[in-house]
């Protein structure tokens, strides 16, 4: 029986790794990322569209968000045409609830498909086992220190927050309220750069706005190394006096 059960399990993960390739595939067909191989140029397209439909491009935008945030596909070309295409409120809440669900979305694939793979690995290294500890018992200020992070990746934290034994609960409370202030920031740089044909252009200077929300990003990111150093050695120490 337990046998069966942990055949049955493998050939679950093994499907829902099968869905995902299947939908990646067929993304990139219907986008025509192999015949441009632009994701900016794709996802301008994509906004243009949306900002013709009316109010069911609302719901096709969040689902776009979530479909970049499964398939690790940088949203800042999102986040910013929603500044764009929606007025700085309706697009600063269509963010906010659109990347909580992508980031949800992930987590709960990264988790399902891979935690028990790392749960298995980690038992074998002290020192991996209690930082997997330590984010498990604080990983609500961690989360939301990441998320304040210009360093972290949206799209990359995630699936590596899936891996740890962070609470779905603190998961998701924390990177909402972490990530809304850089998603109010960013929703009104796209409102004043006001054309989707120059979203993907380079050269553009950082407005003092911007400026204040990388220094205080790269401050979180000072604050969640030491914090997440500190916790780790205090849980490593916890466990070397169990042995």
């Amino acid at each position: 029986m337990e046998k069966r059960a942990k055949s049955n399990k493998f050939l679950l993960k093994l499907g829902g790794i099968a869905v995902l390739i299947t939908a990646t595939i067929i993304i990139i067909k219907q986008l025509g990322i192999l015949d441009t191989f632009s994701i900016t140029d794709t996802l301008q397209n994509l906004l243009q569209w949306i900002q013709d439909l009316g109010t069911i491009g609302y719901l096709i935008f969040i689902f776009a968000y979530i479909l970049s945030a499964v398939f690790l596909i940088p949203a800042s070309i999102l986040t910013f045409g929603a500044g764009i295409i929606f007025d700085v409120i309706e697009g600063a809440v269509l963010v906010s609830i659109a990347s909580v669900l992508g980031a949800i979305t992930a987590f709960l694939i990264g988790r399902y498909l891979a935690r028990g793979w790392v749960s298995q690995q980690i038992e074998k290294y002290p020192k991996f086992k209690a930082v997997d500890e330590a984010v498990g018992k604080e990983g609500w200020k961690i989360v939301g220190l990441t998320r304040l992070s210009p360093v972290f990746p949206f799209v990359i934290l995630n699936y590596a927050f899936a891996i740890t034994k962070v609470s779905f609960k603190d998961y998701a409370i924390a990177s909402w309220i972490g990530m809304l202030p850089g998603t109010i920031m960013y929703v009104y740089i796209g409102s004043l750069i006001g054309n989707l044909a120059t979203l993907g252009a380079t050269e553009r200077e950082k407005t003092p706005l911007e400026w204040v929300l990388y220094i205080v990003g790269l401050i979180a990111t000072i604050l969640v190394s030491v914090y997440v150093t500190k916790i780790s050695r205090q849980a490593l120490d916890s466990q070397i006096e169990k042995i």
